[in-house]
């Protein structure tokens, strides 16, 4: 395995008070294993069908990848329409593995179609899309299981739309559909009109999605090799299957969340230092928060549990963010992601000789620029006490990437287990959304417009 995690700066014998003692592992260990126990003996049942992934889908990757070659020699442009696990997943395996300037190289260059994520209502954004494409010139995915989230259905009828009236009858040949098999509006519409439909299992919840159809056939659309991704989930699986503290890397880290998170560290900072990993944060930031983020626990009882997931990008928010966690409260664990060989090198050269304090970095390169503000911030934060601990890869390909990304999963529904809740369900986003459904007038939420209708109205005392 290219994935391994360093986790010195967590412990007491290199932070002192506020890190975590050999003790305080050996007394969690068979916690921990228990933990593993309960999220193995789930596996591939109910919500936890993601886990079957790297494994049952030698036959859908062919599909995904005959649409792809398909999509490939017919479309100058792929736009997945998403919100959440549909759209962050997407996003964050496109900028790992693709040129960083992707949509801007010529044709000929890419060799794929251009590629955009619309995960917002934003009606300029949406508007702005259209004035850089030609939608018949464009493939759209629409991505919902249920078929009803109100954004990605408003976007879907803004697009069929526009590509009725440009295309009439034809229009269904420019969408291509991922969502639920058995139930849902999508799939109706899917099978009504004839359009082409790749199938979510009924297992595999938004945030866990990526290394479904959700984000293999996005990445596969763009030249990315999704066997391979597949490949590195399956041995990072592997990796895993040990619930021993000292074997599986996810286990450990969440023992460590779990252990810090107790300690009042309620804040959790990933950090990655390379362009490519900046949308990892993201995607990850909705798996942590949504999962963790919990009021009852299985039993019933309130707990209000969960650590608030912060993005950060090294070098970049060393000059924003960085002050803070060193000098700020004691409340955060920061994950750093390192990269050891990065896919391309760029040498400073030679000049200002006059001015040794800009000469000194003559002759060396953006890597080594790159790895010692690594190690420089990492050194700062741990020498006054600040937890982190580090995901190193070797390089980001996509057998990292896709061990990556399964290794999160791992290490989210393990600290599920340890804080013993549903990592599965949303509750709170549900609330949102069945406001929102009232507010429209939509049929069957009455009651909820009524509690709206009859809440205190905004005091203007208060408004400035």
């Amino acid at each position: 395995m290219s994935i391994k995690v360093n986790f010195n700066n967590m412990m007491k014998s290199v932070l002192g008070k506020e890190g975590i003692s050999d003790e305080d592992l050996l007394q969690i260990s068979d916690f921990a294993k228990q933990a593993h126990e309960k999220v193995e003996r789930g596996r591939g049942l109910a919500m936890q069908g993601w886990m079957d992934s790297p494994y049952n889908q030698q036959a859908v990757v062919a599909q995904i990848n005959a649409a792809a070659k398909e999509i490939q020699n017919r479309f100058e442009n792929f736009v997945v329409l998403g919100i959440g696990g549909s759209a962050l997943g997407p996003i964050a395996v496109f900028t790992a593995l693709k040129h960083l300037y992707y949509n801007e190289l010529s044709k000929e260059k890419r060799g794929t179609p251009r590629f955009y994520v619309v995960d917002n209502v934003d009606p300029e954004r949406m508007n702005a899309l259209f004035d850089i494409i030609d939608a018949e010139k464009t493939m759209f995915n629409v991505i919902t299981k249920s078929g009803a989230t109100s954004e990605t259905m408003s976007q879907y009828l803004i697009i069929m739309d526009m590509l009725q009236s440009k295309l009439g009858d034809k229009a269904t040949e420019n969408v291509i559909a991922t969502t639920s098999e058995s139930k849902g509006n999508l799939i109706k519409l899917s099978k009504r009109d004839g359009i082409k439909t790749f199938y979510i299992p009924d297992g595999v919840g938004g945030r866990f999605s990526e290394l479904s159809p959700v984000g293999l056939l996005p990445a596969a659309v763009v030249g990315i090799d999704i066997s391979k991704m597949l490949d590195g989930a399956r041995d990072m699986d592997k990796k895993c299957k040990s619930g021993s503290l000292s074997e599986n890397p996810a286990l450990t880290t969440a023992a460590l969340q779990y252990l810090s998170i107790k300690q009042g560290k309620n804040i959790g900072v990933m950090m990655p230092y390379a362009d490519s990993l900046k949308y990892i944060s993201d995607w990850y930031a909705q798996l942590w928060a949504e999962s963790l983020g919990k009021e009852t626990d299985l039993d019933g009882n309130y707990v209000n549990v969960g650590q608030t997931p912060v993005k950060a990008l090294g070098v970049t928010d060393q000059h924003s963010q960085v002050q803070l966690y060193n000098e700020g409260p004691y409340d955060k664990v920061i994950t750093f992601i390192e990269v050891e060989n990065f896919r391309s090198s760029t040498v400073i050269p030679n000049g200002c000789e006059d001015f040794p304090d800009v000469n000194f970095l003559c002759g060396h390169t953006l890597n080594e620029l790159m790895s010692k503000e690594l190690y420089a911030t990492r050194y700062a934060l741990t020498k006054r006490g600040r937890m982190n601990y580090t995901i190193v890869l070797d390089e980001v390909n996509e057998y990292n990437i896709g061990a990556l990304l399964y290794y999160m999963q791992l290490q989210t529904a393990y600290a599920g287990a340890m804080f013993n809740v549903d990592a599965y369900n949303q509750p709170g986003v549900e609330g949102g959304k069945n406001a929102t459904y009232a507010l429209f007038g939509r049929k069957g939420y009455e009651q909820v417009a009524e509690e709206i209708r009859s809440a205190k109205s905004d005091d203007d005392k208060y408004i400035v």
